[in-house]
């Protein structure tokens, strides 16, 4: 049956029409800035793109239908001109539901189906749905999805719950108040406070001028030891409290489950977000560490798949499990959740001559930097050869930073799997099954010759391709590497349509 989208869509529509309208009522009623006649002239062009906007809002959900069956999304729209668009199930790689708090004060939601597909209208976006309509689409495709997998193996009937999906999700982790905090410190979330005081300030300097009485007052504030003291400490306290609330209000009731097929992901508390990715989907699987995370033992694990999710406020980190999950519970969840995929812990070393190929490389960066130093020749705390300084220090962090990712740098091929490990500060572990794994790339640059070494990449489907790939590793490496991915034709499966 075709449906209407909800009414509610006109609603959400002329409340972002009025918000978009505010800056030129503002300028053209109460500041009145201009000449009397750009004003005049400046209105009536204002209401006429007010009313043309407000009759396209109500055209628009007159004219704008949907349907779907036991194989895909159909969209219609258009009064004269119609036009329809089919959107296979089969295609659909994620799922992303997002409420706002007006959402949620109206009992409706926003859902976005993604699609494998590199068209710019190949995805599905209801902004604004009744949350039973939402849940019944959700239902449909589940069980469609259930319907495929009874026909392609034999299926136990009891497992389908369709009106219960939760009933059949193993729930993997849930943040407490522990994870909160340490997500909180991990992300320096503490010190935002500090940049949005000082945005604060120089936006009212702008209008009031206060900086000459503000220095004044500072200078009094300076003056006195024990008003510091508590200024600093009332400054701390709230630093620390305002991103504890950030962190708690992003990421509280954060909550990773999975079913046979699916993994979920919940969080928010005011903004509630919640997504799904097929697991038959995910095309590898990364495992990142900051300086701050590995000093505090976390990690991120990020999940590659076809479909990149956004919303309107933000580009969403769809495919991170979580960005804060203790090492040891990262692999474990991750042996949970996609029991195909296996992490070698034990992985091989580069040899010592990679480490003085990438000691040697020339770096563009130092020259560069180098070249513009000595040209303006900058004088830093009377120090007027302070460029050489410069220069050398800046030469000290490449080196050390090649060093370091030499020493991070790890790498095996393990039956199916690929797995890499490489970073300096920032260390990112890459794992892909071979049948996942779209292309494979070997390199090798004069040096590389000499000393029997080569470069190699993998590309996985996503949106965009996943690039990844280690430098300076063993030629004989890059021989395995092939023979091990001719094996893939025996792995791969032809989608049918």
């Amino acid at each position: 049956m075709i449906r209407r989208y909800s009414p509610f869509v006109m609603l959400f529509d002329l409340g972002k029409l009025v918000r978009n309208s505010l800056i030129f009522v503002f300028y053209l009623y109460v500041l009145k800035t201009g000449s009397a006649a750009f004003n005049t002239y400046g209105r009536v062009i204002f209401l006429i793109v007010v009313g043309l906007t407000f009759f396209s809002i109500i055209y628009k959900w007159f004219t704008h239908k949907y349907k779907l069956d036991h194989q895909a999304f159909y969209l219609y729209k258009g009064l004269f001109n119609k036009s329809e668009r089919t959107i296979p199930f089969s295609k659909i790689q994620n799922i992303h539901r997002h409420t706002s708090l007006i959402h949620r004060i109206f009992h409706l939601t926003s859902v976005r189906f993604e699609t494998a597909m590199t068209d710019e209208n190949a995805n599905i976006k209801f902004e604004v749905i009744s949350q039973t309509e939402a849940k019944r689409i959700e239902a449909h495709l589940k069980s469609v999805d259930q319907e495929i997998e009874e026909q392609d193996h034999e299926f136990d009937d009891s497992e389908v719950d369709v009106e219960h999906p939760k009933l059949n999700r193993t729930i993997h982790f849930q943040a407490t108040k522990k994870d909160i905090l340490k997500a909180s410190f991990s992300s320096l979330s503490f010190l935002v406070l500090i940049p949005l005081v000082g945005s604060f300030y120089y936006k009212i300097n702008d209008v009031f001028h206060v900086e000459g009485t503000a220095q004044g007052f500072f200078e009094k504030l300076i003056s006195s030891w024990w008003i510091m003291t508590i200024i600093v400490i009332v400054l701390v306290i709230a630093s620390a409290t305002f991103g504890g609330v950030r962190t708690y209000l992003k990421y509280g009731k954060y909550e990773i489950s999975s079913d046979s097929n699916l993994i979920f992901i919940t969080r928010g508390v005011i903004d509630e977000t919640a997504f799904s990715i097929s697991k038959e989907k995910v095309q590898a699987i990364e495992i990142t560490q900051s300086l701050m995370k590995r000093l505090l033992g976390l990690a991120e694990v990020k999940l590659t798949s076809a479909g990149t999710l956004r919303s309107e406020e933000d580009t969403l980190e769809v495919n991170t499990l979580y960005p804060f999950l203790p090492v040891n519970k990262a692999y474990k969840m991750i042996s949970e959740i996609l029991p195909s995929y296996e992490i070698t812990q034990k992985m091989n070393r580069l040899p010592k001559k990679s480490l003085w190929v990438r000691l040697l490389r020339p770096s563009w960066l130092w020259i560069i930097t180098t070249g513009v130093l000595y040209y303006f020749k900058p004088t830093i705390l009377d120090v007027k050869q302070a460029w050489m300084t410069l220069s050398a220090i800046l030469l000290i962090c490449i080196v050390v930073s090649r060093w370091l990712n030499f020493l991070h740098t790890r790498y095996v091929i393990n039956d199916q799997f690929i797995q890499f490990k490489e970073g300096a500060l920032t260390t990112s572990l890459f794992l892909s099954k071979r049948e996942k794994v779209i292309e494979v790339k070997v390199t090798r640059n004069l040096i590389q010759k000499m000393l029997g070494l080569a470069s190699i990449g993998t590309i996985n489907r996503g949106r965009p391709v996943h690039h990844s790939g280690i430098n300076d590793i063993p030629v004989a490496l890059a021989t395995t590497l092939f023979k091990w991915y001719m094996k893939r034709n025996n792995e791969i499966r032809v989608e049918h349509f």
